[in-house]
């Protein structure tokens, strides 16, 4: 069974793709990201929220923004926070490494 998993970080331009662009490749999963911020390059809709099966923020922070914005749409969502900072670049060694190592045990 395919999971949806909805990636989303502040900007929706380094750590949200990238989760995106590394997870979209996998068996079974498909994959989107977005933003909090009101000017994230995919600003966080309803219809995505709704879509997905599992929600990854990078922070705590974004889980709380999450939270206010969407409430409603949230009622038996998982929101999984990965705690990874934003200290990385689009597809970073690093970034891929935490994503590839944290990510996976959530819906294998």
């Amino acid at each position: 069974m395919t999971q949806k998993l909805l990636f989303i970080c502040a900007q929706n331009r380094l750590r949200s793709p990238t989760a995106e662009q590394v997870f979209s490749s996998w068996e079974e999963t498909d994959c989107d990201s977005a933003g909090l911020a009101p000017d994230a390059v995919v600003p966080v809709s309803t219809e995505q929220i709704l879509w997905a099966d599992i929600i990854f923020v990078m922070e705590k922070a974004h889980r709380n923004k999450l939270s206010k914005k969407f409430k409603p749409h949230l009622k038996g969502k998982r929101v999984i926070v990965l705690g990874i900072p934003d200290d990385f670049e689009f597809m970073d060694e690093g970034l891929v490494g935490l994503l590839t190592a944290k990510v996976p045990q959530f819906f294998r």
